[in-house]
């Protein structure tokens, strides 16, 4: 049996992702995919006809994991934390996703859809509007993606040495701004002494997060709640 023969949709997409993540979207095309997997592009319109597609079955793949199991008996505020950890976790191991979102149309993601929904029930069980609940479900996604493209650290594929260079260069650049105008960035300087603590960037976004939609939660009186209004 032949490459062809033996060509999945879950392997092109297997193929996808692993070219996305070690060159970006850009590069992942029909063509290049069909050379990488050692078949002809035709064997890819088989199960892709578009590189639209392609890229909505790279997302509905990546973010099956985004809608978790839930204890029922959970409150809604840890199942909601629960959503976007899982979110997090899957745009770090692929942070190339997070260009993804303004290239396919969500709509045709099935994993997206479900999420959202799963997401406007929670947030209707703390009592927001569905408009209310489907803004702030926008703006956790992009919250995620924004603390996936600001991970703090050296440029990617950096030596020990180039790294440890390239913060004293950051560091030295701050120090040098006048102390009187500027005196909290040239206390900041400090920071890039030493490697950043990657975990603390993303348990410090995520309860940022959290703490806004769960503050606004605290506001509205449960008897004067209308989960299911959409005005």
């Amino acid at each position: 049996m032949g490459a062809a023969e033996k060509l999945t949709r879950q392997t092109v997409v297997d193929k996808a992702v692993e070219l996305a993540d070690a060159e970006g979207f850009d590069a992942v095309t029909i063509r290049r995919l069909a050379q990488e997997l050692g078949v002809t592009p035709m064997a890819l319109y088989w199960h892709f006809k578009n590189k639209d597609l392609l890229l909505q079955g790279v997302a509905d793949h990546v973010l099956a994991e985004v809608t978790p199991e839930f204890d029922p008996a959970a409150p809604w505020n840890a199942r909601l934390r629960a959503m976007v950890e899982a979110l997090l976790r899957v745009l770090r191991r692929h942070p190339s996703l997070t260009s993804i979102f303004s290239m396919i149309d969500k709509k045709g993601v099935e994993s997206f859809t479900r999420a959202t929904e799963a997401a406007l029930d929670l947030l209707s069980q703390a009592g927001f509007t569905l408009e209310e609940g489907y803004l702030i479900s926008t703006h956790l996604l992009h919250g995620a993606i924004t603390i996936v493209d600001c991970q703090p650290g050296d440029p990617p594929r950096m030596s020990a040495g180039e790294a440890a260079e390239w913060r004293r260069q950051k560091r030295l650049a701050l120090e040098s701004l006048p102390a009187g105008r500027f005196p909290c960035l040239v206390q900041f300087a400090r920071n890039f002494e030493t490697e950043p603590d990657i975990e603390w960037h993303y348990a410090f976004g995520l309860d940022l997060l959290m703490s806004g939609v769960e503050a606004m939660a605290a506001q509205r009186a449960p008897s004067t709640a209308t989960p299911n209004s959409t005005t």
